[in-house]
């Protein structure tokens, strides 16, 4: 490992990231050699600051770095945890009275050379994927987790310095660089040899291994310069900044998202505390405890036979104790009976998918474990943090409660604003409960729940990276999302919570923004979208200081008048409701309503448009039917109890658009509920079940209360007393229900063409 620079012996350990194999080796290392200098890949502007990382924190922590200037705005952060080799490198060094320090590019510069990784520790297997994958095939191994599993975690003490130089030269060797890690094995060089022309102390210095052999080659042709090399200048016109953060087991796991080099945090952090068969039997420890708790049943026996699965393997691998996979696919086997559907999660690298076995999902919770790092209380951090808690404090919104607000008061209503700010930069232990949304809602009564959660701390540092107040924070979050949007539902989205977090500057350029899409729009959905939330800004919101304004009412008349030109042009003969549609042209009902004269808003255009509608067969039933809703609700006489269509087929759809439009006029109108009475109970059992999906999505378009208010007059039409709530709580699915009666219905058909209806 020692490489001959000059004078002073320097000794260059290439790692991986998070391997407990490595960070032993980075301690012996240190113990051994009594380094004056100790130089880590990390930030070099951080150096300065190595102090805060030592201050006795729980890891795992990381550094937080961000740089924003015209046209950038990146985040990056570089994890540490018990196991993580510049961990130790950090302590063990500066507990030997080394000089330590970080010798990489900023993360700025990176960011400039072209770096789009987000995590500075994330490892380079995309870069040798050939050689890695050549060597999981000679190996017989799934991928370069496993791989590294059986070639370095399963055997930690059997050359391991000897090996890792051989697996690092070797994945090298045939990879390509690049221009970033060309620039940054350039930098990394002249730290290290210039600590060795000091030659005062052997050097040690801790790098990915995929930068070992190109650093060795380079510090043999080294000039002997013991100047140390300069920190880059930050531009003109850029921020930066860099913060210590708590971090998460889950943060740091390749399942859950993150491309760490190693997976499986939980797993690692007892392999490390506590040796590879105490890890193993942890492991199985913790899985078995999750899935009891689950009421998964996991017997004695079960455990007998994946610990006999997990040793069998490891001796068929040529492990000395069972490693991860080997335990993993011991409890597999012997806890899941059933085939699986999609690959087991170890066997490849990403998240869990949709639909993974329940066993696997707690296999791989077990994995990463719930462990979350803690900064000491001497940490310096934004000010915006400190800002954050007086402020909860001084507006009583701090600690655990149910907070309801009353947004005609003027403390209550700023109270809102500032947790609305919270919940859009996703602050955890904010969650809204109920209060006003986009639309006819007038509400100005709120309810949230505020919690504590051992998160909040790391997302605050870093939304400081956004702005250094709370509504700066909020606004450049929601501009961030509106950048390159052209989904005039989703920026209007973005609109109302600028209004909900009192953004006036940013909800006047979403505002224009909104009226350009809604000018070009060509799907009646997301206009739809749009038109609610224009209109309901424009129509009620004094409390958000948007009512009336000139440029919303523009948006409304233009959204209304386009998306009634949309909805005549829409053809398609019988085809499945679209709610979003349906609600497009509730949207316009309200608007013709509540809007009317002052917005020029003719109502006879509207009702035109409607009997149109609801006169064109070629137009999909929805729409037939929301067609006709929207001349009764717009007050035009209309039959809605003989318009009723009698096919199965379209039966529900029709009713959907009908009661997304016209819901009150329906309720009030007895004639038609009699009419669905009868039509639906004269239904064949198989006519039943081919209407009922669309019949249960109709009237999910009524509240409960509503729903009720039917079923009561259901119960009164047979004759019944009482509230209709019994029939709202049917415990059986429906579906199964009327399933059930088509196969009765067909079997009875059946006998009776072969006479034997009567036996």
């Amino acid at each position: 490992m020692a490489a001959p620079v000059h004078a002073a012996p320097v000794h260059v350990i290439g790692v991986r990231h998070h391997s407990p194999a490595c960070a032993r080796l980075v301690r012996e290392t240190i113990a051994a050699h009594r380094p004056a200098h100790v130089l880590i890949e990390g930030p070099a502007d951080f150096s300065g600051r190595i102090g805060e990382l030592l201050l006795g924190h729980t890891p795992p922590v990381a550094i937080f770095s961000y740089v924003r200037d015209a046209t950038r705005n990146r985040l990056s952060w570089a994890p540490f945890c018990d196991y993580s080799p510049e961990w130790i490198a950090l302590t063990d060094g500066h507990a030997a009275g080394a000089d330590v320090r970080f010798i990489d590019l900023p993360c700025w510069r990176a960011s400039e050379t072209g770096a789009k990784s987000e995590n500075v520790y994330a490892d380079a297997e995309r870069r040798y994927a050939e050689a890695s994958e050549r060597l999981c095939r000679a190996f017989a191994v799934d991928n370069v987790d496993v791989l590294w599993d059986h070639l370095v975690e399963a055997h930690p003490h059997d050359g391991l310095a000897e090996r890792l130089a051989t697996y690092f030269d070797l994945v090298r060797g045939e990879a390509d660089a690049g221009r970033e890690d060309t620039a940054r094995e350039e930098y990394m060089a002249r730290w290290i040899a210039a600590a060795a022309a000091r030659d005062d102390g052997p050097v040690v210095a801790v790098v990915g291994g995929f930068h070992r052999p190109a650093l060795l080659a380079r510090l043999a042709t080294a000039a002997p310069d013991p100047a140390w090399p300069e920190v880059p200048d930050v531009p003109a016109d850029t921020e930066v900044g860099s913060y210590l953060v708590p971090y998460s087991n889950r943060r740091l796991d390749a399942f859950t998202g993150y491309a760490s080099g190693m997976p499986s945090p939980g797993y690692y952090q007892r392999l490390w505390e506590s040796g590879q068969e105490d890890a193993a039997t942890g492991l199985v420890a913790d899985v078995v405890t999750r899935l009891r708790a689950r009421r998964q049943p996991v017997s004695t026996a079960d455990l007998i036979s994946a610990k006999a699965l997990g040793v069998g393997l490891a001796a068929l691998r040529g492990h000395p104790h069972p490693a991860r996979t080997d335990v993993l696919d011991g409890l597999v086997s012997a806890l899941v009976s059933d085939a699986l559907e999609q690959p087991l999660p170890w066997s490849a690298r990403g998240p869990l998918t949709a639909g993974a076995h329940p066993v696997v999902v707690e296999m791989v919770a077990a994995l990463t474990g719930d462990r979350t790092g803690r900064l000491h209380p001497d940490t310096p951090a934004p000010p915006l943090v400190g800002a954050v808690a007086a402020e909860l404090a001084a507006l009583g919104l701090d600690g655990d409660r149910d907070v309801r607000l009353d947004l005609t008061d003027g403390t209550d209503l700023y109270r809102s604003r500032v947790l609305h700010r919270l919940r859009v930069l996703g602050i955890p232990g904010v969650a809204r409960k109920s209060g006003p949304s986009a639309g006819r809602d007038a509400s100005a009564a709120e309810r949230w729940q505020l919690t504590g959660s051992d998160h909040r701390e790391a997302a605050l540092i870093e939304a400081a990276a956004r702005g250094g107040t709370l509504p700066d924070a909020a606004a450049a979050t929601l501009a961030a999302l509106a950048d390159g949007r052209d989904d005039v539902g989703a920026l209007a989205g973005l609109l109302y919570d600028a209004a909900l977090c009192g953004l006036a500057d940013l909800a006047g350029d979403l505002t224009t923004r909104v009226a350009a899409g809604v000018r070009s729009a060509r799907e009646l959905g997301p206009l739809g979208a749009a038109l609610r939330v224009a209109l309901g800004l424009w129509r009620h919101d004094r409390l958000l200081g948007t009512a009336g304004s000139p440029l919303l009412g523009a948006v409304v008349t233009t959204a209304t008048t386009r998306a009634l030109w949309l909805a005549e042009g829409v053809r398609g003969g019988d085809v499945p409701a679209e709610p979003a549609r349906l609600r497009a042209l509730a949207a316009v009902r309200d608007a013709v309503r509540d809007g009317g004269a002052a917005l020029d808003l003719d109502r006879a255009t509207a009702v035109g448009v409607g009997g149109r509608l609801f006169a064109n067969q070629d137009v999909p039933p929805d729409l037939r039917g929301a067609g006709l809703g929207l001349c009764w609700a717009l007050g035009e006489p209309v039959a809605a109890a003989d318009a009723v269509p009698r096919s199965p087929s379209v039966l529900g759809d029709w009713l959907a658009g009908l009661f997304a439009v016209a819901r009150e006029e329906v309720l009030a109108d007895d004639g038609l509920t009699s009419v669905l009475d009868e039509l639906v109970s004269a239904l064949s059992a198989h006519d039943f079940l081919v209407a009922l999906p669309a019949l249960r999505q109709a009237f999910e378009f009524f509240p409960p209360a509503e729903r009720e208010r039917f079923a009561t007059a259901l119960v009164a039409r047979r004759g019944g007393e009482g509230s209709g709530r019994a029939l709202l709580r049917v415990r059986t699915d429906p579906v199964l229900v009327a399933g059930g009666a088509a196969i009765e219905e067909a079997i009875d058909e059946m006998l009776t063409r072969a006479g034997l209806a009567d036996l």
